[in-house]
């Protein structure tokens, strides 16, 4: 089982970093290879580059997963499809399709329209519930929010309901889960739900979780929740952390302190192997 980063901040040489985050699953089970794009960064352009550097490509794509609705995990999606060039299952949270603000007033929500994705081929799977993407992959579903350490969101977003503007608890973050025999694999977006929590929901699905990867959002917080994350992590037996993105700088450096060799810094163009 690899994960290839192919959408981040961080990058070297010719290839091309961005703004938001892209992974590229590659699993075998039973003798059959599949591949599966978790997340498709801001701009597509940028992950085409990286994927022929790379010598990757998205021949045989079995799934597109969106951890949420936000620009720079959805923007690549139309030009993924159209790259892809046949009908693919989009499997994502119901509200995906929602408005998200921030303020001053500025739409970060999903930049197309369903009907422009279903005509370049995209299939929509969206469940509130775990979907299985393929055997031993499953996406952990909407994430109960239960850790009192993240009661409060690190993102003040907001949505329209009912012709009101509102905070929008972001219901629609979810993250993907991979069974291995060291334990689980958990991918995530920006991890809008609480990262403690979506390790709580990981480990409720396939039971000890092994290693979190991806964005964790922590880049507003302060020291006291950075300090009682990474406490939770170890709390919780996660055994390694690579992490970039909106996770910010401070909350890399009380990981590096925590995990020492078992952190890493996410870049384009890293691979991460584990076994099946």
């Amino acid at each position: 089982m690899e994960v290839v980063v192919l959408a981040e901040e961080h990058a070297s040489g010719r290839l091309w970093a961005q703004h938001g985050i892209s992974f590229l699953l590659k699993v075998e089970r039973g003798g059959k290879a599949y591949k599966v794009l978790f997340d498709t960064g801001t701009s597509w352009e940028p992950i085409q580059h990286n994927l022929r550097l790379l010598n990757e490509d998205l021949n045989e794509l079995t799934a597109i997963v969106l951890s949420h609705r936000h620009y720079d995990h959805t923007g690549g999606l139309l030009g993924a499809l159209k790259s892809v060039g046949k009908p693919v299952p989009v499997i994502a949270h119901p509200d995906i399709f929602s408005v998200n603000f921030v303020l001053p007033m500025r739409e970060i929500g999903l930049p197309y329209s369903r009907e422009e994705l279903k005509e370049a081929g995209a299939r929509f799977v969206l469940s509130k519930d775990p979907v299985e993407v393929v055997p031993g992959v499953i996406t952990t579903g909407e994430v109960p929010r239960v850790d009192p350490v993240e009661r409060e969101m690190t993102l003040e977003a907001y949505t329209v309901r009912d012709g009101r503007l509102v905070r929008d608890p972001m219901m629609d973050d979810l993250s993907l889960v991979v069974k291995t025999s060291v334990g689980g694999i958990v991918l995530t977006g920006c991890s809008h739900a609480g990262v403690l929590n979506i390790v709580r929901r990981a480990k409720q699905l396939v039971g000890e979780v092994y290693a979190v990867m991806g964005g964790f959002h922590l880049i507003s917080a302060d020291d006291n929740r950075i300090e009682a994350t990474v406490r939770g992590f170890r709390e919780l037996g996660v055994k390694k952390v690579m992490t970039g993105h909106c996770t910010g700088v401070r909350a890399e450096c009380a990981f590096l302190r925590e995990y020492g060799e078992d952190f890493d810094q996410l870049a384009v163009g890293k691979r991460y192997s584990f076994p099946d």
